[in-house]
């Protein structure tokens, strides 16, 4: 009976470190290219800095450079109008966070919903920038270009949910 109990344990333990290690480290068919190299360990050409997979997004480079626009609109806007200012600056802020934690998602359905998610505060961050105008608190030209941009990651964050 002792000896059933030991070997089970042991099978548990076996089986959990696999689990963590294939979670962790991802299944190895994963990470082979075409060319039959394993890719997992891969490091960045010398003297590049490393970076994380959803940095080399344009979707989430895009996002950040949003979220730089909207500080300079919020920036110049009159006092009296923080709450516009702050529901604009977070809203940004959500693009690529979630933009981030969809790529860092197992689960194909739960990346799409982080990805629904940032698109969702894409479409916030324009009708904010539609208020502002209507409101003649920022500047319609900074405002055009930061709806460019939104409207580019909106495209791009629509076909990432399907």
């Amino acid at each position: 009976v002792v000896v059933v109990v030991v070997v089970v344990v042991v099978v548990v333990v076996v089986v959990v470190v696999v689990v963590v290690v294939v979670v962790v480290v991802g299944h190895p068919r994963r990470n082979i290219r075409s060319s039959g190299r394993d890719t997992r360990f891969d490091m960045p050409p010398h003297g590049t800095p490393a970076s994380f997979a959803f940095q080399t997004l344009d979707v989430y480079q895009l996002a950040i450079r949003f979220l730089a626009r909207t500080a300079e609109i919020v920036a110049a806007m009159p006092p009296g109008h923080s709450a516009v200012a702050e529901q604009l600056r977070r809203a940004a802020l959500s693009i690529p966070l979630n933009i981030a934690e969809s790529s860092g998602r197992v689960g194909r359905a739960d990346a799409a919903r982080h990805c629904a998610i940032a698109r969702g505060s894409a479409l916030e961050c324009a009708a904010i920038l539609d208020a502002s105008l209507a409101l003649r608190l920022a500047d319609p030209v900074k405002v055009s270009e930061g709806q460019s941009l939104l409207l580019r990651i909106v495209q791009m964050l629509s076909k990432m949910c399907r």
